[in-house]
């Protein structure tokens, strides 16, 4: 008999979009099964293209803020209901208060483990323990095996959910007119600043690929980046931006079309791994050890340098404990473009 499950996780783009090979994979095992993912509006585009996926958007400013909000949006999913379970992958206090709602009601709730003790262990500055942790992936799909429903990952077909002929009812990603060849795409910009690689690093290895030939899209978001984008493809031959112009859709589509993306540890380095791109990820304050490597992806791609200190934080946001940012600033440009030319 189809179950109906209810799944939470309302945080940041890289984070949701760890889900989604793990909503595709319950889904290959259990295809009578409905999932309905709460996030934010954002999301809706990265859970839709899978098939029996439920997007339903939280408005956690407006709507759905507070106490009242949160009663709010659990009345609002209980009549969609009855739920077999729900599936608790943010694990903070607001979904606390709607998981207990739900347990109060009779429903199976299942949270995630997020392993805060072996992350701390990794990141301290002493008696550091340097040893890979679960994948966030892993995480998540344990969850819902601890729900009842295990099943096994299995490979996610990014590039026919999220490319050019995924969709013929929408234009998706823009005409690229006269760029041939393959195509680089390069994502500077991490949410914290100890994930950033020095911008006049990056700087340099842009202008190394553009006087070699090879075409670059220029990955952010809009407002400040936009303009910083903007401004560094007018002075290349052979990049340009799209930065603010695009829906989710959209720049998951053009995203698909790249030979390789060079990216921190950050969102895009998810969203090419969801497109079936290659990525060439640049790594300092943070380690693939924590967790949250790209879906896919081969650690050999990751640029990064061994120090006692590393990783100082899980998500980059840190202060440096050398006071020197050894970890990004020993990393050269020929570095990183001697992984992209390999590709």
């Amino acid at each position: 008999m189809a179950k109906k499950i209810l799944v939470f996780r309302f945080s940041a783009l890289g984070d949701v979009a760890m889900t989604v090979p793990v909503l595709w994979s319950f889904r290959q095992k259990y295809p009578d099964h409905e999932i309905w993912f709460v996030s934010r509006p954002f999301a809706t585009d990265l859970v839709s293209p899978i098939p029996g996926v439920h997007f339903f958007p939280v408005d956690l400013k407006v709507k759905h803020k507070g106490l009242p909000g949160l009663f709010r949006l659990f009345r609002e999913l209980r009549q969609f209901g009855p739920w077999d379970a729900v599936v608790d992958l943010h694990s903070v206090l607001r979904t606390h208060v709607l998981t207990s709602l739900f347990k109060l009601s009779g429903t199976k709730v299942s949270k995630i483990n997020k392993g805060r003790k072996e992350k701390k262990d990794l990141t301290r500055k002493e008696r550091k323990i340097f040893r890979p942790l679960l994948s966030t992936q892993e995480r998540y799909r344990q969850v819902f095996t601890n729900a009842g429903y295990p099943f096994d990952m299995v490979e996610f077909p990014g590039k026919e959910l999220y490319g050019e002929s995924a969709s013929s009812e929408q234009k998706l990603s823009p005409s690229l007119g006269d760029l041939e060849g393959p195509l680089i795409g390069v994502a500077p910009f991490a949410k914290h600043q100890w994930k950033m690689w020095p911008e006049a690093k990056m700087k340099e290895l842009m202008q190394m690929l553009d006087q070699r030939g090879y075409q670059m899209i220029l990955f952010g978001g809009p407002g400040q980046e936009q303009e910083k984008l903007e401004d560094w493809a007018s002075k290349l031959k052979n990049a340009r931006t799209f930065a603010g112009q695009l829906s989710m859709s959209q720049e998951l589509s053009l995203i698909a079309r790249l030979s390789v993306m060079v990216s921190m540890d950050s969102a895009n380095m998810h969203l090419a791994s969801l497109a079936g791109t290659l990525v060439v990820s640049i790594w300092g304050a943070t380690h693939p050890f924590a967790g949250f490597y790209g879906y896919g992806q081969s650690v050999d791609d990751a640029v990064q340098i061994d120090l006692p200190c590393r990783p100082c934080s899980v998500f980059g946001n840190k202060p440096c404990h050398r006071g020197d940012f050894a970890c990004m600033m020993s990393i050269s440009p020929e570095m990183v473009f001697n992984k992209i030319i390999n590709k």
